[in-house]
């Protein structure tokens, strides 16, 4: 029971490091929450954090929340998945809340905006080597490539719900690998 107790209170503090100690949002979480989960704790594999990605993304909800979600009941059930959301969700609120209090003065001040100038810099790196990381561990292929630039396109130029992309690239993949093992039993 005692090791229960640790395993939940470590799902905590290391979601709550992880909100606490990244600003950018829910995909520049992604690095972190892959080597805490993957690389340091061994909650979870690499393979995983593809998984989550592709749920937390397909799921109503901030992708952080999703995937600290999904760490959380992979590692210790519905109270590991309490444990880690309530973690990475807590410190944004509370500085939500203080910011919320002193946000037109603190908005006002230059070092303040070019502060975050420097992290949305930041930020987009990160974003970069997680796009980079799930390039790797992606499989390669003419499919693969087709359904990323599609999807690409489809988002960012035609506006499609991602939810909507989500689901015919899942049908595109679906279709080819049967096309692909149809050919094969000739």
């Amino acid at each position: 029971m005692k090791e229960k107790y640790k395993r939940l209170w470590a799902l905590f503090t290391t979601f709550f490091k992880i909100g606490a100690f990244t600003f950018g949002g829910g995909y520049a979480m992604i690095p972190l929450i892959q080597k805490e989960s993957v690389e340091k704790h061994q909650w979870i594999t690499d393979d995983d954090i593809l998984e989550i990605i592709a749920i937390a993304e397909s799921t109503p909800g901030p992708i952080a929340i999703n995937s600290a979600t999904f760490v959380g009941y992979r590692t210790a059930g519905v109270l590991g998945a309490a444990c880690a959301t309530f973690g990475v969700v807590l410190p944004s609120f509370c500085i939500i809340l203080a910011i919320s209090y002193v946000l037109q003065q603190f908005q006002e001040l230059k070092a303040v905006q070019y502060a975050f100038n420097g992290i949305r810099a930041g930020v987009l790196a990160l974003l970069f080597k997680a796009l980079w990381s799930m390039y790797q561990k992606s499989p390669k292929g003419w499919v693969s490539y087709v359904v990323m630039a599609g999807a690409f396109a489809l988002t960012a130029f035609l506006k499609i719900n991602v939810l909507y992309v989500i689901v015919g690239c899942a049908l595109f993949g679906l279709l080819t690998a049967l096309a692909a093992e149809r050919r094969a039993k000739k």
